[in-house]
């Protein structure tokens, strides 16, 4: 296997192609979209992974999305921070270095829980598709992170006009 062409932008560093690479976060291209905090993933555009992984800076009150349960299996690990996760209806805090194994079909979502923002490393199977059902949840929508209206369709769940922007990398910082 070859090694896959690092492109520079002007928000950071990404991976095209198929291949293998090496990408410091600092150096890397994430995104961030209103309410979601920003993120990194380490996926060149178009190529197919088996698994997925990134890193996810949440704000207090932030979350990564909606309530939802999926046929993937997901993985989370605070690197930094604090964070709650809405699991099954319950609430727990996450601190550093706290693991969250999410099998598959669980529902969930992950909220910024403290006056600092939490840093996730997030991995999970990508398997072409996997359904996603996202759920009416009570508790989640205390938090805003809940649908009004259940659906299977991510574009139903955040609406057509989400905007994802590229940023330059907010964490690590120096």
């Amino acid at each position: 296997m070859r090694e896959a062409k690092l492109t520079d932008t002007e928000t950071g560093r990404v991976p095209e192609g198929e291949g293998w690479f090496v990408l410091n976060l600092r150096d890397a291209r994430w995104e961030t979209t209103e309410g979601g905090g920003a993120w990194v993933s380490f996926e060149a555009e178009g190529v197919p992974n088996q698994i997925g992984a990134g890193a996810h800076l949440l704000p207090p009150g932030e979350s990564t999305g909606f309530y939802h349960r999926e046929e993937n299996q997901e993985g989370f690990l605070v690197l930094s921070g604090e964070c709650r996760v809405i699991v099954e209806g319950e609430e727990r805090m996450l601190r550093q270095w706290d693991f969250f194994h999410c099998p598959s079909k669980t529902g969930h979502i992950m909220i910024g829980g403290s006056e600092q923002p939490c840093v996730l490393f997030m991995f999970g199977n990508r398997r072409p598709g996997a359904a996603v059902d996202y759920e009416v949840e009570p508790l989640a929508a205390q938090y805003g992170a809940s649908v009004a209206q259940a659906t299977s369709s991510a574009k139903e769940a955040y609406g057509p006009d989400r905007v994802y922007t590229p940023v330059r990398a907010p964490w690590p910082e120096d």
